[in-house]
């Protein structure tokens, strides 16, 4: 046993002048191998408990090991795409059983060690392709050796990885609170505010949080690192590191990490001559906004342009580990000049609208080439709001639309259409409008004309419930959520729970029950039942299931509360 633990450390070493000690979470050890940053340069172990940063080049893999000295270990690993969407696989590696191929006991030589177990097939635990901050947690591990595999098809990329065989007590990423959304409070033509519920992690655990807004007008950002990378992009030119030689995955000074050095001197970007086997990148400016604004979680972001959409992310950060976690970010509209403008619809294209409370819109859409029939779709995403069409003048219809509706007008050469939109008395209504002469393409998903959830009451035990609910002739994806709700459920919580433009992604993945294609060509046949179990007896749980559009766009259906029997 001690001849094969030998050969495991010197297979996981790096080749350096000195020898180097497998990380292991001894407190005083492990603290003095994370200050000292050679220990890990160019390395593929990924230490017990410490968050590491690298880099990858497109479509070169990259393998890092971990290892589990006992069975029955608790394992967690913490993949985050900093850029591009990652593949990563998680496997347990077989060793080989003896540490020389002539039996004399002596070491093989490292390179050799390192080609034996690549070219061993592991037997793989988990895998995920995307650009989520993705985990791998299991409560009971082997005790073994762990590869993690990386690639990147798109692009070169950054990345951060974080693996523990304590869970429980390390918690190095802030806790998101029960309710992770950001609320958008008020809304100005160049003022937004924001609240969010403040993180556990401070008001339970002591420990120290900054909250960091980020604001742009693209599109909402799921990591920290996804947002520094972006930011980066204002660096004129990019050196992709070279592997081997001055890569080193603490330093990312010339690839994409802001330091206290850059922006002092910009000398090496005024037409650089880059080295043979070295990469250029030319990155555009980005307009994109972060600000850190110590515990307090209310903001108000100024400075904002009329009638511009932006998009909203807050970042609670731990100061001791400098690790972080998201909100479920939000987005929206200022309010525009004094003078009314038109929103132009452009064909086949979504589009988010905010009308205020009592308030009116006005949108346009000219179709550019001859067309025989226009079809809008719109999704009022909480109350109802009026809608009335015209054409060159005509009022061609006009209805109170709720949830999702579809209007398909004959068409006209040259012909105009103004949408008009106008609030209701509750709030600012929230819309998504698509307007297009091919309708066979669009995005929403069809929805049957009953979009309630069915609960089957002599179905109900103390830990399942049984729903149903109906879907349409076209082959549809269904996901169902589901989500335990206190006494102190609010009318606030309820107003936003009834938000359908609110899609899965900004759901707990704890919360997913599962996800479904079904249709049936028969509308009376096309229902489907599923039972949720591994409920709590006597709690509530607000239960919601989406359809899902070719383009990704979501539906929601309306929310079912229900309740499980305290007693069976």
């Amino acid at each position: 046993m001690e001849l094969f633990y030998w050969c495991l450390l010197c297979l996981l070493l790096p080749l350096n002048s000195r020898t180097q000690k497998l990380p292991t979470r001894d407190e005083e050890l492990f603290q003095m191998q994370i200050r000292d940053k050679t220990f890990f340069h160019d390395s593929s172990v990924i230490p017990d408990g410490a968050e590491i940063s690298s880099y990858l080049f497109r479509d070169t893999p990259r393998r890092y090991f971990f290892m589990v000295e006992e069975d029955n270990t608790p394992l967690s690993v913490i993949v985050t795409p900093c850029d591009a969407p990652l593949e990563w696989k998680l496997s347990l590696q077989e060793l080989p059983e003896e540490s020389s191929a002539d039996g004399s006991g002596d070491p093989e030589p490292l390179d050799q060690q390192k080609q034996q177990m690549t070219d061993v097939e592991g037997t793989e635990l988990f895998s995920y392709k995307g650009n989520d901050v993705e985990y791998f947690l299991s409560s009971s591990s082997p005790s073994g050796l762990y590869q993690l595999e990386l690639l990147s098809t798109e692009k070169d990329t950054h990345f951060k990885v974080y693996a523990t065989t304590t869970p429980e007590s390390d918690q190095p990423y802030p806790d998101l609170p029960y309710d992770p959304r950001v609320d958008v409070t008020s809304i100005g033509r160049t003022t937004v505010t924001l609240a969010w519920k403040p993180s556990p992690t401070a008001s339970m655990l002591k420990q120290p949080i900054e909250y960091c807004v980020v604001i742009n007008k693209e599109h909402n950002f799921k990591s920290l690192c996804a947002v520094e990378t972006k930011m980066s992009g204002d660096d004129t030119f990019m050196v992709a590191p070279k592997p081997g030689l001055d890569f080193n995955p603490f330093d990312f000074a010339h690839f994409g990490f802001p330091t206290d050095n850059l922006g002092k001197d910009h000398s090496f970007l005024a037409k650089p001559s880059p080295k043979v086997g070295r990469h250029v990148y030319w990155r555009p400016k980005v307009d994109i906004q972060k600000i850190c604004i110590g515990n307090k979680n209310i903001f108000t972001v100024s400075d904002l342009k009329p009638n511009t959409q932006y998009y909203f992310d807050v970042f609670m950060v731990n100061t001791n580990t400098n690790m972080s976690t998201a909100y479920v970010g939000a987005f929206a509209r200022t309010k525009e000049e004094a003078k009314q403008k038109t929103v132009e619809l452009k064909d086949g294209r979504v589009t988010d609208v905010f009308v205020k409370r009592k308030g009116k819109k006005f949108l346009r859409f000219a179709p550019v080439s001859s067309h025989q029939k226009v079809t809008f779709f719109i999704h009022s995403c909480l109350d109802a709001v009026q809608v009335q069409i015209r054409r060159d003048r005509k009022l061609l219809l006009s209805h109170n639309v709720q949830g999702i509706r579809q209007f398909q007008l004959r068409g006209k050469p040259k012909g105009k259409y103004l949408i008009r939109l106008k609030g209701n008395k509750k709030g600012t209504s929230m819309l998504k409008i698509l307007a297009t002469t091919r309708p066979s393409k669009h995005a929403f998903p069809s929805l049957p004309e009953d979009t309630r959830i069915k609960v089957f009451d002599k179905l109900r035990t103390c830990s399942s419930v049984t729903v149903a609910w109906l879907g349409t002739q076209e082959r549809r994806k269904f996901c169902i959520y589901r989500k335990e709700v206190g006494g102190d459920y609010s009318e606030d919580q309820k107003r936003r729970d009834r938000n359908q433009c609110l899609g899965p992604d900004t759901r707990k993945k704890s919360e997913k029950v599962l996800c479904k294609y079904f249709h049936s060509q028969n509308l009376q046949k096309a229902v489907t039942t599923e039972t949720i179990r591994d409920l709590q007896p006597g709690k509530s749980y607000l239960l919601d299931v989406y359809a899902i559009g070719q383009g990704g766009h979501s539906v929601k259906y309306q929310s079912k509360l229900v309740k499980t029997r305290k007693v069976c």
